[in-house]
């Protein structure tokens, strides 16, 4: 994001340099002269000048937002959304520049747009839902960028609060963006660890309290194995069913956001592998038959 928003600041500033010269030219850096056309060459420089020079000072300012390295989600949310709201102000200041230039009556104008936008926020209650939302949103401290939630199934971090939308990218890369009206049971995790969960059969017949004796060895055994995906050495909780063929066993671990899924398979293959060591197998779906 630093690198793109410093190339669009870069080349909207040659954009601008190429306007000014052209502005220069014509004479609109002074006092525009009165012509009759609204399309003459020194209203097209001036707004030129006008759109170039805007898009310039946002792309920069967005890329100056971008700088600080801070583990502050409240500072980073405020960063986004300063950003996001830069957007919204560089269109305004374009238009109404534009149309100043063009020497067009922008009191009238704005007069007319705020009949129309009463007319069109009526048939706009979502766009309205999200603004407020957002404002709550911030207001509230519901979530922050760089905290982990979970929304609708989706967990993630957040990595963008807009206006409208919020970003969120799983551990997988995927990016979904969400309105701010639909961010509703929010499932906030930051301040919790992330652990990733695995459950092992065995068959009924087993010892379970000869080899519960042994769990905890084998546990140190995935551990020292893993120290760079696991943060801990993984936990037994307990029996979690009585299944219809087996007897499930839960264990958990603390493992990294990123890690949160990739952490669940590799624990799930050295408990198979390590319950195989103590000769305990996977029990499998069986059926038995009684006749007299």
């Amino acid at each position: 994001m630093k690198k793109s928003a410093l190339i669009r600041a870069v080349v909207f500033g040659v954009l601008l340099a190429a306007a000014a010269a052209i502005a220069a030219g014509t004479g609109v850096l002074g006092k525009l002269p009165d012509v009759s056309s609204v399309f003459s060459w020194q209203n097209i420089a001036g707004a030129l000048l006008v759109i170039f020079g805007t898009l310039f000072l946002e792309h920069l300012l967005v890329f100056l937002l971008s700088l600080p390295r801070t583990e502050n989600h409240r500072v980073r949310t405020a960063l986004s959304i300063t950003s996001n709201l830069l957007r919204y102000i560089a269109v305004i200041v374009i238009v109404c520049g534009v149309l100043a230039m063009l020497n067009v009556d922008i009191v009238m104008i704005l007069a007319g747009l705020g009949v129309i936008a009463l007319i069109i926020g009526f048939g706009a209650e979502s766009l309205i839902a999200d603004l407020v939302t957002g404002l709550f949103i911030l207001v509230d401290n519901q979530y922050n960028v760089g905290d982990i939630i979970e929304v609708g199934g989706f967990r993630g971090t957040v990595s963008e609060i807009g206006i409208r939308t919020t970003s969120i990218t799983d551990p997988g890369g995927n990016v979904k963006i969400i309105n701010n009206s639909d961010m509703k049971n929010i499932l906030n995790r930051s301040d919790n660890a992330s652990r990733a969960a695995a459950e092992f059969p065995i068959p009924y017949e087993t010892d379970l309290a000869a080899l519960e004796a042994k769990i905890p060895a084998m546990l140190d055994e995935i551990y020292a194995a893993h120290t760079d995906v696991m943060q801990a050495k993984p936990v037994y909780l307990g029996v979690s069913e009585l299944a219809a063929s087996s007897v499930v066993l839960k264990f958990i671990v603390q493992v990294g956001e990123k890690d949160i899924y990739s952490g669940a398979r590799l624990l799930n293959r050295e408990l198979f592998l390590g319950f195989r060591k103590l000769g305990v197998e996977c029990p499998f779906q069986q059926v038995d038959i009684h006749t007299k």
